[in-house]
């Protein structure tokens, strides 16, 4: 199974907007306690303190979490314990009787702050256990307060709705964080495997347009093996098989022969010269040709290589025509001719090298082609860049 980069998870995702939430939560009480503090008790060092060591708690347990993005079991229990017990009991102690026990209550609701973060961070029995302290402790508290059963059902009900809350919002978080990095690595599963299907298949086309369309022709006795052209093209051919087996099947590059070019009109001059070492006289004419990406002007010259070999191997003539003229908006129109005997498309249909490296690689480089062809009447192939 592809393994996602952590910090790129969807799970990772998750757990960090929960520990801003968790954290922001708590700044909320913080931010109530120290306008009670500021305002009733502002000359009580004691109540600073107490505010102090919660707000040192929350930097340790949320700015670590944000920094290392997971929350740490061990300095969550350590919130849980000082913020959500020990300070309660402590501003209640010095809080005195009356009114000024009531403004001691703010500390109360650092429990709450507390339960969600524990139920972010733990499971289990760490949960069962962080949840049930903090509500012993928050019945202690009122107990010691002569609370009213409403005040003390409503403090319960806050610290049981924040821990509740947030745990479902984990969980669904979670799973959504799981979900998607399930489809994330399937799409990078098709992904790979699309590649290597392409890879394949640019593949199957190079060994198409070089190796097996020397060996077909030089098979049909068409031309001299010993002829230097043909050794010369026999030559590079056999290069690209080896780097083709060295490189466990990544060639170096575009085709041999065929180095990617931005001149359209170099690129065409290499692949009528390859045609010619087999023994085809070629008639070129090229007019107004435009600057072309790298990939365009390779898909383009590939497949007139391939026109100009099934000139070669099917059209009974020495003897093919090719034009390249640019057009209107940077375009490129090329045509291979021959005079040749021809065929009926409609009847024949189109092999492996019109279908995959003439139609096909033009249509991934965003271009077309069009065959026009009858029997005794030659052949026509059309190139068009931009389709």
């Amino acid at each position: 199974m592809q393994r996602l980069p952590y910090s790129e998870s969807g799970l990772h995702r998750a757990r960090s907007f929960m520990i801003l939430a968790t954290g922001l939560y708590r700044v909320s009480h913080l931010t109530g306690g120290f306008l009670v503090v500021a305002q009733h008790q502002r000359t009580q060092p004691a109540a600073w303190a107490i505010l102090a060591t919660a707000v040192t708690c929350t930097v340790m347990v949320h700015g670590g979490a944000l920094r290392t993005g997971a929350l740490d079991q061990r300095l969550v229990w350590l919130d849980v314990v000082v913020s959500g017990c020990l300070l309660p009991l402590a501003a209640l102690a010095l809080g005195g009787t009356g009114g000024a026990r009531d403004r001691a209550a703010w500390v109360l609701l650092l429990g709450g702050s507390a339960g969600a973060t524990a139920a972010v961070a733990c499971s289990g029995r760490r949960l069962v256990g962080a949840l049930l302290l903090l509500s012993f402790v928050h019945l202690s508290w009122h107990h010691l307060a002569h609370s009213t059963p409403a005040i003390l059902g409503g403090d319960l009900n806050a610290l049981a709705s924040s821990a509740a809350l947030a745990l479902v919002f984990w969980w669904y978080l979670r799973r959504e964080g799981r979900l998607l990095d399930a489809a994330t690595r399937r799409a990078l599963a098709a992904e790979a495997e699309r590649a290597r299907y392409a890879e394949r298949l640019d593949h199957h086309r190079a060994l198409h347009d070089t190796v097996l369309a020397t060996l077909t022709v030089i098979a049909t006795g068409g031309v001299d093996a010993n002829a230097t052209g043909v050794r010369e093209r026999c030559a590079r051919d056999a290069a690209y098989l080896r780097r083709l087996i060295q490189r466990g099947e990544e060639p170096e590059g575009p085709l041999p022969g065929l180095r990617e070019d931005p001149g359209i009109g170099a690129a065409l001059e290499r692949t009528v010269r390859s045609a010619e070492d087999l023994g085809l006289t070629v008639t070129t004419q090229y007019r107004a040709l435009p600057e072309l990406p790298g990939e365009v002007a390779t898909a383009l010259a590939a497949a007139t290589g391939e026109a100009l070999t099934n000139v070669i191997r099917h059209a009974g003539t020495r003897r093919a025509y090719l034009t390249a003229t640019g057009a209107t908006g940077g375009g490129v129109r090329i045509t291979v001719a021959d005079q040749g005997s021809g065929f009926d498309p409609s009847r024949t249909g189109a092999g492996f090298g019109l279908r995959r490296s003439v139609h096909a690689r033009l249509r991934e480089a965003g271009g077309m082609a069009a065959v026009d062809s009858a029997p005794g009447e030659g052949t026509c192939v059309e190139l068009r860049w931009p389709a």
